[in-house]
């Protein structure tokens, strides 16, 4: 079920054939939880591009390739059935288009490259770090977190950002895909 479709104008006043997917990443369509972590992914996009929101139980390749990119909301706390449906998400391997993973989006990317999760319970505002150079941010800051998994370092993902305990921002060596475990807030 498609959720949202807006054509948006663009910040000229123009409507852009282009289209963002969001991916719903919560534990099924129309979940409480849309409000707390899909919501605020629209309010922050809006005015871009056109935006299409879908349950990640729904997605079809097709629905990828028409994309111009995707966005991979997070979860609760405690949802981890997007873990059990790795085959839905195969495409992230192969889409070269920018991806962006929020919390359980970072983790599924990270398992459909074969990086496992860690357990780094965070929640509330925490002190991050930044470790290399990036278009986001830099310095410290702090951002508020809300995960109880992290990745471990590999060898695909240089790491961005990370707090005393947990890696936080991770981008893909070669891809434009950029994952982060915390929300930031812009004031």
């Amino acid at each position: 079920m498609v959720r949202h479709i807006r054509n948006i104008p663009n910040q000229a006043g123009e409507v852009d054939s282009e289209v963002i997917l969001v991916v719903d990443m919560n534990w099924k369509p129309d979940s409480l939880a849309f409000s707390e972590f899909v919501s605020p992914i629209l309010s922050a996009i809006e005015g871009t591009e056109p935006v299409l929101v879908m349950h990640y139980l729904e997605v079809t390749l097709q629905d990828v390739k028409e994309c111009s990119r995707v966005i991979l909301s997070g979860t609760t706390l405690k949802d981890f059935e997007f873990q059990k449906h790795l085959e839905k998400f195969k495409w992230l391997k192969t889409l070269e288009k920018p991806i962006l993973g929020i919390c359980a989006g970072m983790q599924i990317i990270s398992l459909v490259y074969g990086v496992p999760l860690v357990e780094c319970t965070q929640v509330g505002m925490t002190e991050i770090s930044t470790t290399k150079e990036n278009l986001l941010f830099d310095g410290t800051f702090q951002a508020y977190t809300l995960h109880s998994f992290s990745i471990a370092p590999s060898e695909t993902f240089e790491v961005l950002a990370k707090s005393e305990n947990c890696i936080q921002v991770i981008k893909h060596k070669q891809k434009t895909l950029l994952r982060l475990q915390l929300v930031i807030i812009f004031i």
